[in-house]
C-alpha cells in the first residue's frame, strides 16, 4: 500500500488504474489506502455528461475532451457501461468509440460497469473520480450510462451537468419535467441536424420559461420563438438574441441551483463536430459563474454531506450483512413471523440492537 501510494503521488498512470480497480473490487485495505490518497482540496473541474441510450455522449466527450486538449490541458474520462443482467458483463462500447483517445498520453481514460447500481453511475465512480481529481486531472468527464428520467446521481458527482437529448427524444417537457430538468445546468440537442431539432429546442426553453414562472400562453412575440434560428451549431436564446444569451433559469429544490444562471441550450451534431465549441463555452462559463457566485463551494460541501452517508451506509449495510450470515437464530426469526407470532419490524429492530451492541 505505502509503495502503491508513492507511485500515485509520483503521477504513475499504472498506480492511478491500479488504485482505481482496488476501488472497485472492494480489495482489502482499500478504505486505508483512500483515508490516504485523498486528503487534499478538490481542484478539478468535474463535468458530467448523461442523457438517454444513443443520445451522443461518447461522441461529445471525446470531442469535447480533443478542444481542451489542443488547449493544452489534460483530461480524464469516466465512462459507465451497463452491466449484462444475464451474464454480469459488461461491453464497454463509450471506451470503443473513444479508443482514438487511447494514444494521447494526456488523456486518461476509465470505463466502469454498473454492476447493478442504479442511477446513472457505478457503484464506484464517486470513489474514481475523487482519485482522478487527487492524482492532477484539471478535467474530469464522467459520461454516465444511458439513463431514462429519474437517472440523477450525476448531479452529486459533478460540477457541471450536461443533459444531452436529441429529436427522438419524444415529447420535451414531459421528458424534462419528470426529473433530468432538474439536475441540467446546461442542455444540449444533438444530432440537431435532424427533423425536430428545432421543435425540441422550443420545447426545453418553454419548459425552463414555465419553470421560471416566465413563461406566457403562446410562444410567439412573448414566449419562446427559435424556429428562425436553425443554423447549426448555434447557441439558441430565449429572446432571439445572438448566440451567448441565456433561457432565464428557476430555483430547483432548495438552494441548489444558482438562481442567476440561465440554462443555455446548445445545439450540436457531433458526428459532424458541429456545436462543440458553442458547448464548450458555454461549460467554461457555468464553471465560472458557480465559481466566482459560491455556488461551487456550496455544491462541494453538499457532495461532501452525501458521501459521508454513502459511506456510513454502507459501511453499516455489509455490517447488518455479516452478521445475517452468521445469526444462528434467524431460522426461527423467519418462522415466528412466518406464523404469525411476530413482525418484520420487531425482529428487524432486536437484530439492530443486536448488531450495535457487538
Amino acid at each position: 500500500m505505502s509503495r502503491l501510494a508513492a507511485d500515485f503521488r509520483s503521477g504513475r498512470r499504472p498506480a492511478l488504474a491500479r488504485a482505481i480497480s482496488m476501488v472497485e473490487g472492494s480489495r482489502p485495505g482499500v478504505n486505508a489506502l483512500l483515508d490516504d490518497l485523498l486528503r487534499v482540496e478538490p481542484q478539478a473541474r468535474r463535468i458530467g455528461i448523461t442523457g438517454p441510450p444513443g443520445a451522443g455522449k461518447s461522441t461529445l466527450a471525446a470531442l469535447i475532451t480533443g478542444r481542451l486538449r489542443a488547449q493544452g490541458e489534460e483530461v480524464a474520462i469516466v465512462a459507465v457501461d451497463p452491466t449484462s443482467p444475464f451474464s454480469g458483463g459488461a461491453l464497454l462500447g463509450d471506451r470503443i468509440r473513444m479508443n482514438d483517445l487511447a494514444v494521447d498520453p494526456g488523456v486518461f481514460i476509465r470505463s466502469m460497469a454498473t454492476r447493478g447500481s442504479l442511477g446513472g453511475l457505478a457503484a464506484t465512480t464517486r470513489e474514481a473520480i475523487d482519485l482522478l481529481d487527487a492524482f492532477g486531472f484539471p478535467n474530469v468527464i464522467v459520461e454516465t450510462v444511458g439513463v431514462g428520467q429519474t437517472q440523477l446521481e450525476i448531479q452529486a458527482a459533478a460540477d457541471s451537468t450536461v443533459v444531452v437529448l436529441v429529436p427522438e427524444s419524444g415529447d420535451g417537457i414531459q421528458a424534462m419535467k419528470a426529473g433530468l430538468m432538474e439536475i441540467a445546468d446546461i442542455f444540449v440537442v444533438n444530432k440537431s441536424d435532424r427533423v425536430g431539432a428545432d421543435r425540441l429546442v422550443r420545447e426545453i426553453g418553454q419548459a425552463l420559461m414555465l419553470r421560471a414562472g416566465r413563461a406566457h400562453a403562446g410562444t410567439g412575440h412573448h414566449g419562446v420563438d427559435l424556429g428562425g434560428m436553425g443554423r447549426k451549431g448555434r447557441r439558441e436564446t430565449a429572446s432571439g438574441d445572438r448566440p451567448g444569451g441565456r433561457i432565464p433559469a428557476a430555483k430547483a429544490s432548495g438552494a441548489s441551483r444558482a438562481a442567476s444562471w440561465g440554462i443555455p441550450v446548445c445545439k450540436t451534431s457531433a458526428g459532424r463536430d458541429q456545436g462543440v465549441d458553442e458547448l464548450l463555452e458555454a461549460i467554461v462559463a457555468h464553471g465560472r459563474h458557480i465559481a466566482s457566485s459560491g455556488e461551487l463551494e456550496r455544491r462541494r460541501e453538499a457532495r461532501v454531506h452525501a458521501r459521508i452517508r454513502d459511506v456510513v451506509e454502507r459501511r453499516l449495510r455489509r455490517r447488518a450483512e455479516r452478521f445475517l450470515a452468521a445469526d444462528d437464530e434467524l431460522a426461527e426469526r423467519v418462522a415466528a413471523v412466518r406464523r404469525g407470532r411476530a413482525t418484520a419490524y420487531g425482529v428487524a429492530d432486536a437484530i439492530v440492537a443486536a448488531i450495535l451492541k457487538s
